[in-house]
């Protein structure tokens, strides 16, 4: 056997991105949308990323239950029983430790692997990485430490400006073998002029949401510090990775707190360490990042994938169905998409404001426009 066999990969791919609505909706949110023009999604840039260092029989799906056909359309080497349904949403704990039991259930079915010598590492769908070959020698790296330390590591991203959409994490001063520091404390988003602090300090890095760990410490740190959560799933052995495991998932998942892994295993576990990183690493969360990461024209305009004329205008972005025309003129900073039947024209600046528009759209007119 390979060492490649021994690691795994969790995706997370169960967000509706209201974000980048109404680009991004209910029906095909936008970790399966091609925000590029490239051709590939973001969750199929994201399995092609792990391609060289994943076996694809090794990667899991974790999502809404809404999106399994639409999973198995865009990654069709992939078989129905890798794409984990949640029937609710739970937020990442619960998500991860149904990986984990699906993962165990799996190395120990097949009985040519151990449990304490497979890596995981657990990924968001919708993330962008400009230098997906130096990110591959960042995630071997962090699996050969995991593999020889029980330890819980995290990739942490050097900061390039003071960014306050982000959560930071703050290592400490000795590193435990090059490059690998533990954890002194996360934090959570902060202001700008903390930000600023945070990135003149040099010891902050920001949070990517990207973990590997060993299949056994997982496991443990889930029994220490979310034991309601792994005695749920400890009832599913012998079901998980059966035909009776949707049976066991649609009875119990819901009974799991709505919990995020930060808070319920990254703030409290003494093993958690970091792997400062840059690879062009973006977390494609809002209109604004993918403004950033855009090209613009002369005017810091940007038009995705469609047509535009910009005139006195300055640091748009435009989006339109495949087709039309947006002539901008006299704006500044704004936001302008429009897709099946909803047009949004918004301030850059006070784009967190789309949750409640989605909102609202919802409250007044059903779903018709979600």
């Amino acid at each position: 056997m390979t060492e490649k066999q021994n690691n795994y990969c969790v995706i997370m791919a169960g967000g509706i991105g209201s974000r980048f609505w109404p680009f991004s909706r209910a029906n095909k949110p936008k970790q399966f949308l091609d925000f590029f023009g490239t051709g590939r999604s973001l969750l199929q840039m994201t399995v092609d990323r792990f391609r060289p260092i994943v076996p694809i029989e090794n990667m899991v799906i974790v999502t809404n239950v809404a999106y399994k056909a639409l999973i198995l359309e865009q990654v069709p080497d992939m078989k129905p029983e890798q794409i984990l349904c949640e029937p609710a949403r739970r937020n990442t704990a619960p998500c991860i430790a149904y990986a984990t039991a699906w993962i165990e259930a799996k190395v120990q079915r097949d009985k040519a692997q151990r449990t304490k010598d497979i890596r995981i590492v657990v990924a968001a769908s919708d993330h962008l990485i400009l230098e997906e070959e130096k990110f591959r020698q960042v995630i071997l790296k962090a699996f050969e430490f995991t593999g020889n330390h029980k330890a819980i590591c995290t990739l942490g991203m050097s900061p390039t400006r003071p960014e306050t959409g982000y959560g930071y994490i703050q290592r400490q001063a000795e590193t435990v073998t090059t490059d690998i520091y533990p954890v002194k404390e996360f934090k959570e988003k902060p202001d700008l002029g903390t930000a600023k602090k945070y990135v003149a300090s040099g010891d902050y890095l920001w949070n990517s949401g990207i973990f590997v760990w060993s299949l056994d410490t997982i496991s443990e740190a889930l029994e220490k510090h979310l034991p309601d959560v792994a005695a749920i799933f400890a009832k599913g052995k012998g079901l998980i990775g059966t035909a009776g495991e949707q049976a066991f998932i649609g009875e119990n998942f819901e009974k799991c707190p709505n919990i995020s892994v930060d808070y319920g295993i990254m703030e409290k576990a003494d093993n958690v360490y970091v792997l400062p990183s840059s690879f062009g690493w973006s977390d494609l969360g809002t209109w604004g990042s993918l403004y950033e990461l855009s090209e613009k024209d002369e005017a810091a305009n940007v038009s995705l994938h469609s047509e535009a004329l910009f005139y006195d205008a300055h640091g748009n972005v435009v989006t339109l169905e495949p087709g039309k025309l947006a002539v901008v003129q006299g704006v500044d900073d704004m936001i302008v998409a429009e897709e099946n039947g909803v047009l949004l024209i918004c301030k850059k600046a006070e784009e967190q404001r789309i949750k409640q528009f989605v909102a609202d759209a919802q409250e007044k007119f059903g779903g018709k426009f979600n």
